[in-house]
């Protein structure tokens, strides 16, 4: 399997893929920006979730690159709403890369919650949410106490859509994928030696029992991709995009009703201005 041939389906409206020689670079780039990253802490290394997806696959690849595996501790963190494929692909890449990891069930953890206030138990989002800044909160709990920083695993569609718990898995120091697109990063992870079964999975964030990122946001990746490219982060009109990219223009609301309605998530608490100056 080469890059050009895991990132885009046959009918892809946009190719967004980069050249060898940009791929190079962007590997290059990214790992110096881990290793710089932790230089200006002054930490001993990286703290990263480990989900067997694509995106914590591709940081673990560029952390392992940057700082050497030796100062790359993996967590697992399994609940119940995470398949058993997942967390075994998720112990497969700290192993492949020579990782210090653990496996950390965080059920019981979750469990204190929903114990603690019953009526929010059933309610799926608040639920997974759970999950999620429970895992943030052990990321930062392991990387404090041993004088690392924490490796965020967010891309450039998930930041620009809200496709991220709030104070949950963008709780973190930095996001070294951050500015790539999801086609991107499946091209990078192929480019740095990912297995093909990673670099084409099904994403999903797995808060709940079969939840795939797709499904949810009611686009695939690949048309999410060229609309934030052309639309949001570029130049083009409604009007233009559709013609550009054969596109309806009710996919094209939907990706700024994802953009506009989760800017909060993308700024700090706002604060009122003060009366007096």
């Amino acid at each position: 399997m080469t890059t050009d041939q895991v990132v885009l389906e046959a009918d892809a409206p946009l190719d967004l893929r980069l050249s060898e020689s940009e791929l190079e670079a962007t590997a290059d780039h990214l790992a110096s920006f881990i290793a710089d990253t932790v230089e200006a802490a002054g930490a001993e290394g990286a703290v990263l979730g480990l989900s067997g997806g694509i995106d914590s696959t591709t940081v673990a690849y560029l952390a392992a690159e940057a700082l050497g595996p030796e100062n790359v501790h993996g967590l697992v963190m399994p609940s119940v709403a995470n398949t058993e494929d997942n967390m075994s692909d998720a112990e497969w890449v700290a192993q492949e890369l020579g990782l210090e990891y653990d496996v950390v069930e965080i059920q019981p953890i979750a469990e204190t919650f929903f114990d603690a206030f019953p009526e929010a138990a059933d309610d799926r989002t608040a639920a997974g949410n759970v999950y999620v800044r429970t895992r943030a909160v052990l990321n930062y709990f392991v990387a404090n106490h041993e004088g690392k920083v924490v490796l965020g695993t967010g891309n450039r569609s998930e930041a620009l859509t809200g496709y991220f718990t709030k104070y949950g898995d963008q709780a973190v120091d930095c996001n070294p994928i951050g500015n790539l697109y999801k086609q991107q990063v499946r091209q990078l992870a192929a480019h740095l030696g990912a297995p093909e079964r990673l670099v084409t999975k099904t994403p999903s964030a797995e808060m709940w029992t079969g939840q795939t990122d797709e499904e949810e946001m009611g686009l695939d990746y690949d048309t999410l991709d060229a609309v934030l490219a052309l639309h949001v982060d570029g130049p083009l009109s409604v009007a233009a995009t559709v013609r550009q990219l054969d596109v309806t223009e009710d996919q094209i609301e939907r990706v700024v009703e994802l953009y506009e309605g989760s800017a909060h998530k993308r700024s700090m608490p706002p604060a009122p201005e003060p009366l007096h100056r």
